[in-house]
This record gives C-alpha cells, sequence and structure tokens, in this order.
C-alpha cells in the first residue's frame, strides 16, 4: 500500500507541473509573438536602408546617436548588448526588469542595425523576452523565485524565437547563468515556453531556413581534424573576448560625451564601409550563409567583426553580441578549412557553434543548436569541438555578469568562499591532498 504521504507529494509535484506548464507556454507565445513583430520591423528597417543610394552611410552616425537618446529618453536600464544585463537582474536585482525595456530595446535595435551597425538580434531580444515575463511575475505577484524562473522562460523563448532552434535556445537560457553549473528545476518550463514560442513565430512567418551542411561519416581522421579545429576556435574566442573588453575599456577611458563617442564610432564603420562596402557590417548574416554554403569569407573577416562589434557597442549602439560571434566562428571555420584543404561549409559550421560554447561558456546549449540546425549526423563532431572550445577559452566570458560555479580545472579555487568572483590559481604551498596520510595520522596520535 502506497504511504500517504507519499500520495501527497506526487500531487504536489502534479500541480506545480501542471501550473509551469501553463505559464511556461503563456511565456512563450507572448515572447514568441512579440520577437516577431521586431524581426518583421527590423527586416523591413534594413532593406528600406538598403534601397536608398549611397548617402544612406550618412545614417550610421544617426542611428548611434538616436540609440542613444532613444534609451535615455525611455528606459536607461536597456543600455548595453542584453543578454549581459538580463544576467545581472536574474543575479543580483531579484529579476526585476522594466517593462519600458521593451520598447526601447526594439527601438535602439532598430536603430543600431539598419544603417549598418555590428550588432545582434538574440540579445535586444532577450531582454524583450525577459521584460515581459518579469512584467507577468510582477503581476501574478510572484514569489522571487517564481519571478526568476519565469524570466529564464522569458529568455530561453526568445532565444528559440531568433535562432530557431527551440531546445538549444531552453539549455542556453539554463546553461549561460552559472558556468559550471546547471539549473535543472527550470528545465522543463524553458522548454516548454521554447517551444511554444518557435511554433508561434513560424505561424505568423519567421522563416529560419539555413543552408545544408554536408557531414562526414564519423572516423579518426576527421575527429583529430575536428579537435584541431577546436584548438583554433579556442584562440578565435580568446580573440574575439579580450578585443571586445579591451575597446570598450579603451571607449571608457575616453573624457567625452557619449554622443562624442558615437561620432568617433561612426568615423570607424564608415572608414570600413569607404573601404569594402558594407560586406562587413550588420550581424553578418550573409556571410554566415555564404560560408555555410562553402564560400570562405577573407582571412581577416573574422578580425574585423570583433573590432566592428566593440566598436558599435562602444559608441552608444544598442545589440546583442551573439550574432555577430555566429559569423566570427563561422568565418574562422572556413579560414581553418581552406588553409587545411578541408570542406569550408562543413567546419564553418563547427565554427558557428564552437565559438558560442566558448565566448559564452554555453558547451551544452551549442551543441543541440547545431543538431537542431545542421542534423543528428554532426552530434559527435559539434559536442568535441564545443567542449574543448569551452575548456581552452578559459575564465573568459563574452557576459562578465555570468557566474563561475565550478572552475573549469582544479588549479583554480575560491579565494573568499563567500564571493563566487574571487576565482584564482591555486597557491603553491597548498597541500593536494584532501585527507592526512597514514604517516601524519601515526605521527599526530
Amino acid at each position: 500500500m502506497i504511504p500517504v504521504q507519499e500520495i501527497k507529494n506526487e500531487k504536489i509535484i502534479l500541480v506545480n507541473v501542471l501550473k509551469w506548464l501553463v505559464l511556461s507556454a503563456l511565456a512563450g507565445a507572448l515572447t514568441g509573438a512579440v520577437i516577431a513583430g521586431f524581426l518583421f520591423c527590423l527586416k523591413f528597417a534594413i532593406r528600406w536602408v538598403a534601397a536608398l543610394p549611397d548617402w544612406r552611410y550618412a545614417l550610421i552616425p544617426a542611428g548611434l546617436l538616436g540609440s542613444i537618446y532613444s534609451i535615455r529618453l525611455i528606459a536607461p536600464a536597456a543600455e548595453g548588448h542584453g543578454t549581459d544585463k538580463v544576467i545581472s537582474a536574474i543575479h543580483y536585482r531579484a529579476a526585476r526588469i522594466p517593462f519600458a525595456v521593451v520598447p526601447a530595446k526594439i527601438i535602439s535595435t532598430i536603430l543600431t542595425l539598419a544603417p549598418g551597425g555590428v550588432v545582434g538580434t538574440e540579445g535586444p531580444s532577450v531582454q524583450v523576452g525577459a521584460g515581459i515575463t518579469s512584467a507577468l511575475g510582477v503581476w501574478f505577484k510572484f514569489t522571487e523565485k517564481e519571478r526568476k524562473k519565469l524570466v529564464i522562460c522569458g529568455v530561453s523563448a526568445a532565444l528559440s524565437a531568433v535562432l530557431g532552434a527551440p531546445v538549444g535556445g531552453a539549455i542556453f537560457g539554463v546553461e549561460v547563468l552559472f558556468v559550471g553549473d546547471f539549473f535543472y528545476p527550470v528545465l522543463l518550463p524553458a522548454v516548454i515556453s521554447s517551444i511554444a514560442s518557435y511554433y508561434v513565430c513560424v505561424a505568423l512567418g519567421v522563416s529560419y531556413a539555413i543552408p545544408a551542411v554536408t557531414v562526414p561519416a564519423l572516423s579518426a581522421a576527421a575527429l583529430g581534424w575536428c579537435a584541431a579545429a577546436a584548438v583554433f576556435f579556442s584562440l578565435v574566442c580568446i580573440y574575439h573576448v579580450e578585443t571586445v573588453r579591451f575597446i570598450a575599456g579603451r571607449f571608457n577611458k575616453m573624457k567625452l560625451p557619449q554622443p562624442v563617442k558615437a561620432l568617433i564610432a561612426s568615423g570607424i564603420l564608415l572608414t570600413v564601409a569607404a573601404a569594402g562596402g558594407d560586406r562587413f557590417l550588420g550581424m553578418g548574416e550573409g556571410g554566415l550563409n555564404r560560408v555555410l554554403s562553402g564560400a570562405a569569407e577573407p582571412w581577416y573577416a573574422f578580425l574585423l567583426k570583433s573590432v566592428l562589434l566593440a566598436v558599435t557597442l562602444s559608441g552608444g549602439g544598442s545589440g546583442g553580441v551573439l550574432t555577430p560571434t555566429f559569423y566570427i566562428g563561422a568565418a574562422a571555420g572556413g579560414l581553418f578549412a581552406t588553409v587545411c584543404g578541408l570542406d569550408v561549409g562543413f567546419f564553418g559550421a563547427l565554427g558557428f557553434v564552437a565559438c558560442v560554447a566558448g565566448a559564452v561558456n554555453t558547451p551544452l546549449a551549442a551543441t543541440f543548436m547545431a543538431v537542431e540546425m545542421f542534423g543528428h549526423a554532426i552530434a559527435p563532431y559539434a559536442g568535441m569541438v564545443c567542449i574543448i572550445s569551452y575548456m581552452l577559452t578559459g575564465l573568459r566570458s563574452l557576459y562578465p555578469t555570468q557566474i563561475l560555479v565550478q572552475p573549469k580545472s582544479d588549479a583554480f579555487v575560491l579565494a573568499d568562499p563567500g564571493n563566487r568572483q574571487s576565482w584564482q590559481v591555486k597557491p603553491r604551498n597548498v597541500s593536494r591532498r584532501k585527507y592526512p596520510s597514514r604517516r601524519e595520522k601515526r605521527m599526530r596520535g
């Protein structure tokens, strides 16, 4: 006979699961509908600007200035590249995000991207999804824990809406919060909200078509080349993160008003446009598709894209860092394949996901994205390059507010157990033995 207490426990679990199935589906559907509208407006704006004569490049400084002032007027909390702000809000502000962030982020991102600013759509989408679900949490009078859970659902739904990878988006929303740990209690709601968001976007006409890649049969030679590529991708991630950090630091040290910094950033973007057209401006979606189709980008493409991303954000542009990182990884993969005489499309796809794994510490999400986008045959290759890239990139991240729960090596310890940001290399004079040896025990006793 089943004990009464166990029956009560099962009831509690069932009620909780049903509650979050409904809430996460609602959060996903709302987020998906808003993100779909945002993507349609952005696509229209980009096409409108592209149809203008060459003077359209003059809209770059106007766009950056418009981004700065729209955020200042509507919601100063919307400043930055989105995802990192949401991570910070979840960790340090009880997942409270002003709803005004939603329109501010949509407007400022369109003003940045349409003229040619180098940012992505995932960051603002994440802030939009988080703003919507945070407002729902406040409206439903949720506890802090429940509100955090709902906001994570919004993050996952937003990524699913942008990427067209519902499982990868859900895993990303959970994995990105804590490096080395996984928040399992929110996994089911995150998956449900991602699926709901994806289907709403598809129903509204959002397209996720990307070029197919040819995956080689599993072999020791193919795995060897992938391992070598993963080491290269980790170096690309290190360069990418450090470049964004360095340029942001240099702009922060300038004792100039932000509008003046916007004009400096615009000058750099206009110089690149004058030298090579708009190939390296924008999200990089066209270049990404070219690489996946088998046409490698110029060897310096990934190097330049990192610089332009950092310059755009430092100049007041609004947008994400992940979408340009897709292009950076794919371009690096295409370069590796070209030099080694390998398949550009396949290694471009691996670079695409490996740089996501390394630059933002999400190897599981990146592997799931690879499978959803390129098919199950790529799973062993993607899993290997994502984990190697994640490990070798070290403690770096494009999202500084990520909390490192478990280091990537036993060589690191917490200097202050109460401060999760105080990881440092273990001092050499600290004994590696956890327990005293037999000889030490005999001497003590």
